[in-house]
């Protein structure tokens, strides 16, 4: 009986072997990287707040809850490569998020609330510790992650936006107290203020 030789190939020789397979194989990858920095950007660039979390030791089932939690306040979660998302978020107002993108980095991107986006994240990373928050781009300040933990304990946009608009109708004796509120606090439903007269007018 006659056996069939297998002889190995050294997968250093594909390439000359088949050289023109391998070049339309480096074609097809750089086109589909250039595809998905070109869609993360778009999502950058129409993102008001991204929180930026290490997943490492969360198993399959718990990253589908995590984005089921996310998917459901209108939040994406997307695992990509650092060099990707650092090439997407160039030329954006996240590009100082270069520094945090070491390890395994999953990143919540939302385009609505920015207080939700990390209420989200630090909820669920209250309930499976797991998951670390390295901090986060809002507005286009760049956070740590105290400093999401804090825009976490804030109330909701509408919310603040009821608190400002009472503090504006209240008596001067009233309003002095009410602004007393942290600066951060102040400033956010300021700015949320501002959105909602501009999409109005």
């Amino acid at each position: 009986m006659v056996g069939t030789l297998i002889v190995p190939i050294c997968r250093g020789s594909l390439p000359r072997r088949f050289p023109r397979l391998w070049e339309r194989r480096d074609k097809l990858k750089r086109e589909e990287k250039t595809h998905l920095i070109a869609e993360l950007k778009d999502r950058f660039k129409k993102a008001n707040a991204v929180v930026l979390t290490d997943y490492k030791g969360l198993t399959v089932a718990e990253l589908f809850e995590l984005r089921r939690l996310l998917r459901g306040a209108g939040i994406e979660y997307k695992v990509v490569k650092n060099t990707l998302a650092r090439a997407a978020s160039a030329k954006t107002s996240l590009s100082v998020i270069s520094d945090l993108l070491k390890g395994p980095v999953g990143i919540a991107i939302g385009y609505a609330d920015p207080v939700q986006v990390a209420k989200k994240v630090i909820e669920y990373s209250k309930k499976n510790n797991k998951l670390k928050v390295n901090g986060g781009v809002v507005e286009g300040r760049l956070c740590n992650a105290e400093d999401i933990k804090s825009i976490a304990a804030l109330p909701p946009r509408e919310i603040l936006l009821s608190m400002l608009a009472g503090v504006f109708n209240a008596p001067l004796s009233k309003m002095a107290g009410a602004l007393s509120a942290t600066v951060s606090s102040f400033a956010y439903a300021v700015n949320a203020l501002k959105d909602k007269k501009s999409v109005s007018g």
